[in-house]
């Protein structure tokens, strides 16, 4: 077992790193491959980004003889501020003659993968019959939740206790 990461970064994106940290925890925890699908079928543009970085460290993984490929999973997915494009602000147009700046934001772009060990998915298939279990204890206290209770009868309110005792009277 190797627990050695593979890291790619792709630097200098012209995504800004708000944009891009949202696919980045689309994809982060999950195996290479799933991963890979994810980004694929993801409309955001940020997605075609991450993709060629995961391509690379999987790329980058696969020059070591030890690593199994089908194993990698992304351990971590960042996209960290950069620079602002050639340095400096751009201006539009505002009212009354008025500039107003904005910036184009750049971001760096980092995947580490590593390889997954044998032990956390046994533990996990456990941890997945508890929580089958516990869902159906909580099933059958939902049942017995689920029978109405009887009602009880609305307070009168001044006005109608008025009315009705001066129809006594």
């Amino acid at each position: 077992m190797s627990a050695q990461e593979f890291i790619a970064k792709h630097r200098f994106a012209r995504i800004t790193a708000r944009k891009a940290g949202r696919i980045a925890d689309l994809i982060r925890g999950r195996d290479v491959n799933e991963a890979l699908e994810l980004l694929h079928f993801t409309p955001n543009r940020g997605a075609s980004f991450y993709e060629k970085v995961v391509k690379s460290a999987v790329a980058n993984a696969s020059l070591d003889e030890n690593v199994n490929v089908n194993r990698l999973f992304v351990c971590d997915a960042r996209a960290d501020i950069g620079p602002l494009l050639n340095n400096r602000l751009r201006f539009r147009p505002g009212p009354q003659g008025r500039a107003m700046p904005f910036a184009k934001r750049l971001s760096h772009l980092t995947i580490k993968v590593k390889e997954r060990e044998d032990a956390p998915e046994k533990q996990s298939k456990s941890k997945g019959k508890k929580a089958a279990s516990k869902s159906g204890a909580k099933s059958s206290t939902q049942a017995k939740s689920t029978e109405a209770p009887a009602k009880k009868a609305a307070p009168k309110t001044k006005a109608k206790q008025k009315s009705t005792e001066g129809d006594e009277k």
